[in-house]
């Protein structure tokens, strides 16, 4: 049962329990903050233990971070405590239940795989509003045994999803290696005036 994906917060309150999550954001999101809007709100999905909406909350976005695991919000919230940050922490089943209301001004999903959520949380980008996305794909697997291919993207699936979103401007589209071993489709989104 604790691998059942009918009850994730099972898991991931397991897995947070077992071992430190990072504390630094992912290269994905620093390399890319000349992309970002100039504060405002943010969505982190899926944030964990708050090394991403930390690292924003720093730069002037209030922060809301949802999370399926009671002891990644837990964590999330005492390391913004002792960052000096306030971040709005929410654990939500996402997919499950409904995301915060919007306009945000910026959207990140760093190694979360619904293309459904992204699409609502795309949808609540208010205009001039940025979405990042990054997901390992398939590839993953020829140098890495995990995550399990459910968790992975297929070769060129982030240009098929990005194709269909409507008043969207695509500003990145990319797949490659990290220095982890990971392949990565990333996608760099922003709303366009009158959408």
């Amino acid at each position: 049962m604790a691998d059942d994906p009918r009850h994730p917060r099972e898991r991931w309150n397991r897995r947070y329990g077992e071992r430190p999550p990072p504390s630094e954001p992912s290269a994905f999101l620093t390399d890319r903050a000349d992309l970002l809007p100039d504060g405002g709100r943010a969505l982190d999905l899926a944030g964990g233990a708050g090394r991403h909406a930390i690292w924003l909350a720093r730069r002037g976005f209030e922060v809301t971070l949802t999370d399926v695991s009671d002891t990644a919000c837990a964590l999330a919230g005492a390391r913004a405590d002792a960052a000096g940050v306030e971040l709005d922490v929410r654990r939500i089943e996402l997919g499950v239940e409904p995301l915060p209301a919007g306009p945000f001004s910026l959207v990140l999903s760093h190694a979360y795989l619904d293309t459904e959520v992204w699409r609502e949380a795309i949808g609540r980008l208010g205009v001039d509003g940025v979405a990042l996305l990054c997901q390992p794909t398939v590839r993953t697997l020829e140098r890495r045994e995990r995550p399990g291919r459910s968790w992975l993207l297929e070769e060129g699936q982030m240009e098929a999803f990005t194709s269909t979103l409507d008043g969207i401007e695509v500003l990145e589209l990319s797949e490659g290696w990290t220095d982890e071993d990971r392949h990565e489709a990333r996608a760099v989104l922003r709303r366009s005036a009158g959408s």
